[in-house]
């Protein structure tokens, strides 16, 4: 069990729970704004769908370097990985993959049903059907397959679209019955900072990939170039927010209890003048895990912004 825990990549699951709560807590301030109503069993469904997703990601990204031989080459890391350490068999790991897909699919139409079918809302329900599936395919296709897409420099727009753009302007819509061209500012900024974490992870493993084929944008843009192109991802999402905030005009309607976010401009600051200091690829890796912390800790203070502190 201990062996499947550490597969499951515990540390990555701030992240994929971000978005959830940014888009569902917009859309509770909106509802409330009208007068309506919000529903906590759509989002316990949502949060329940979203982590489902991210164990299955960890699972077929551990299972497609695996077999590939990616892992291997990854000093610092390969003890790590279950396939490529021999704690978990690759049969055994592809029958996790297919399960978690399975249980993603099923929990997926679970939430779609409370939240469009028993409104007889047909086409959105089939529309989010689609959507559910597309994000199973993704989360298995970024290292599984002939031409799986991390291996050829797209798994940065890929997250940028569906850790941000998908999972917050998705969560929005399963409580607002529609979209807001606004919700882009939030969910873009979700998506900058999901791929400033995969640009870390990809900068730090940069001599291995380039050892194994694997073609990551990191690779590409070579270590300097990855780390400006960081910096920027780092830089841009507390903007977008604030852009988004001062749009609804929180600001002239002396709301500033919603601008409680930008407390969190001193440690990114910080995080990014400390990031700009490692020479060595290796010594990102910490890194990782504390842009998952503050953007969850940003989606939670946006949340309560809006909704709790007035």
């Amino acid at each position: 069990m201990t062996d499947w825990i550490k597969a499951a990549r515990l540390r990555t699951l701030p992240l994929s729970m971000s978005g959830i709560i940014l888009g569902s807590f917009i859309a509770k301030w909106r509802i409330h704004e009208s007068g309506g109503t919000w529903d906590w069993t759509i989002f316990a469904m949502a949060m329940l769908v979203t982590l489902l997703y991210q164990i299955l990601s960890n699972f077929a990204n551990d299972y497609g370097d695996g077999i590939k031989g990616t892992d291997q080459l990854r000093a610092n890391e390969a003890e790590q990985r279950a396939v490529a350490s021999g704690r978990i068999t690759a049969t055994q790991m592809r029958n996790a993959v297919i399960l978690f897909s399975v249980l993603s699919l099923v929990a997926t139409v679970a939430l779609l049903y409370l939240a469009f079918f028993r409104e007889n809302l047909m086409n959105e329900f089939y529309t989010f059907v689609g959507l559910g599936v597309a994000c199973i395919l993704a989360a298995i296709g970024y290292t599984i397959g002939k031409k799986p897409y991390g291996y050829l420099g797209l798994g940065d727009i890929m997250v940028f679209i569906f850790f941000g753009l998908v999972s917050v302007g998705g969560s929005y819509f399963l409580f607002t019955k529609h979209f807001d061209w606004d919700v882009l500012l939030p969910a873009t900024a979700v998506g900058l900072l999901s791929a400033a974490v995969l640009n870390l992870n990809n900068m730090r493993d940069i001599e291995s990939d380039a050892l194994s084929g694997k073609k990551t944008l990191a690779l590409r843009l070579g270590f300097k170039g990855a780390m400006v192109y960081e910096i920027i991802l780092l830089q841009l999402p507390l903007l977008l927010i604030l852009v988004f905030m001062m749009m609804n005009g929180l600001h002239t309607e002396g709301k500033y209890y919603a601008f409680i976010f930008f407390i969190l401009m001193l440690p990114m600051t910080a995080l990014r003048r400390k990031i700009m200091q490692v020479k060595e690829p290796k010594e990102l890796d910490p890194f990782l895990k504390q842009v998952g912390i503050l953007t969850l800790t940003m989606a939670v203070l946006v949340a309560a912004g809006l909704n709790y502190f007035n």
